[in-house]
């Protein structure tokens, strides 16, 4: 697990969301190098890469922009979805990740604890108070299953007033509620486990076809035995 060192180690990453988002899931991406999911915040970003032991091929990745990339940028991914308004008080402080995926043959979960080790040990050591970042949830379904996980999760989770931020193209959650138990994504999982707060109603994204959900974890929130088995001793 280390981050990308060189535009050849990027340009795996791109490759392995192109092949997780457009021929998986079948988003309609716009790659500027073909089989490449690229974008314009790619070149503004920290890649965390996760590699197979005996291929060396990258099996999954993180894409992360730190707040002086994010002030270069001029703008967090996020801000296509949401209206990041009380946030701005944070920018300085406060880190967006994305554009997470796994290899179909490594879901397992190693993997993701790779990836969320890389991540807390990013923060810890570089002293970042606050994590941001789009969940997403797939709507093959027509998007039950995601406003079920929005019901379901929302009460105990949902954050203070002062960080709850609106979506730019609102999933009508209410009216594609169902009475099935909701299948909460992994990586959501981990994110509420850390201490995560939905900063409320989740997003369509048109796009990748999913129901985006705005998460933040401030630092200070995470229990420090979940953190110290994350983060690497000096």
């Amino acid at each position: 697990m280390s981050l990308a060192h060189s535009e050849a180690e990027v340009l795996e990453a791109q490759r392995l969301r192109y092949k997780v988002f457009a021929e998986e899931l079948g988003a309609h991406l716009q790659c500027r190098v073909p089989g490449h999911d690229s974008d314009i915040f790619d070149p503004y970003c920290d890649h965390l890469l996760v590699r197979e032991t005996e291929s060396e091929r990258v099996i999954g990745t993180y894409r992360i922009l730190a707040p002086d990339a994010a002030r270069k940028m001029g703008i967090y991914y996020s801000e296509s979805e949401f209206y990041l308004n009380r946030l701005q008080h944070l920018r300085t402080r406060m880190v967006e990740v994305g554009r997470s995926c796994i290899h179909p043959d490594h879901r397992g979960g190693a993997v993701i604890a790779l990836l969320w080790a890389g991540l807390a040990d990013y923060m810890v050591r570089n002293n970042y108070e606050y994590l941001i970042g789009c969940a997403s949830i797939g709507m093959v379904d027509g998007g039950h299953n995601a406003a079920n996980v929005f019901r379901d999760i929302a009460p105990a989770h949902m954050a203070p007033i002062e960080y709850q931020c609106f979506p730019k193209n609102r999933l009508p959650f209410e009216r594609l509620a169902t009475n099935q138990s909701a299948i909460v994504p992994p990586l959501i999982k981990g994110y509420l486990r850390a201490g995560a707060w939905v900063c409320g109603e989740p997003a369509w994204d048109p796009d990748f076809n999913t129901a985006d959900l705005l998460l933040l974890l401030p630092m200070a929130r995470i229990n420090q035995r979940y953190l110290r088995h994350f983060v690497k001793s000096e």
